[in-house]
């Protein structure tokens, strides 16, 4: 019979996977030698602490025997409801562990003479690849916020560069001195002055080449 182990030491989990027909018959509580899962576990003791079956029903402690049992429970398996007082019909498996049960969950009592990341040399390598991903990501991220931006000094120099555009087209033009004015407005009336006397030789040609259609009429 194959069966799934999580075997917890100190806040972490062992995942390991075999055949152990020594555990057939054994109950949630009991202790076992880590050698009936795996050679290498020689000298740690297990306590089994839950199981499931194939299924997902847990066992429980408090059934007998292995078949499956509806029970009234008020804190534990899929409880989520904190209600006081609240009790809710659960269906669950007995504590005997047996060929329906696919999982076993276990802790460390008493360590042996290997530790457990070097039983497990690949857990323990995928743990430190997985973490080294993101320190790699971290320290490419405090690179990146140290280098300054070419970008953004472009736009700070533009916006400068605006701003001074905007004060000079702000500032007003500086006056022109009083005999200059004078002078531009003299100029101003001669070219009037001309302008007018255009139109009165252009208004006398007319009338005179009138006078002269009238007279040739006569």
């Amino acid at each position: 019979m194959v069966f799934k182990f999580n075997i917890s030491d100190k806040g972490k989990a062992w995942k390991a996977e075999g055949e152990s027909i020594s555990l057939l018959g054994k109950t949630i509580g009991d202790k076992i030698n880590g050698k009936e899962i795996k050679p290498e576990l020689e000298g740690y003791e297990l306590e089994i602490t839950g199981a499931s079956d194939t299924s997902g029903f847990p066992l429980s402690k408090d059934v007998e025997g292995q078949g499956l049992k509806r029970v009234l429970l008020t804190k534990g398996f899929n409880m989520r409801d904190r209600t006081s007082g609240l009790r809710l019909r659960k269906t669950v498996r007995g504590k005997l562990i047996s060929d329906t049960t696919s999982q076993i969950n276990m802790k460390v009592l008493k360590a042996g003479s290997k530790k457990l990341e070097e039983v497990f040399p690949e857990q323990n390598l995928a743990e430190q690849s997985s973490a080294s991903p993101s320190a790699a990501v971290a320290t490419e991220g405090q690179s990146k916020a140290e280098k300054p931006k070419a970008e953004e000094k472009k736009a700070e120099a533009l916006k400068v560069e605006e701003k001074k555009a905007e004060v000079k087209a702000e500032t007003p033009k500086a006056e022109k001195p009083k005999e200059e004015v004078k002078a531009e407005k003299k100029e101003e009336k001669k070219e009037e002055k001309k302008e007018s006397k255009v139109e009165e030789k252009k208004t006398e040609a007319k009338a005179e080449k009138k006078e002269e259609k009238t007279a040739e009429k006569k």
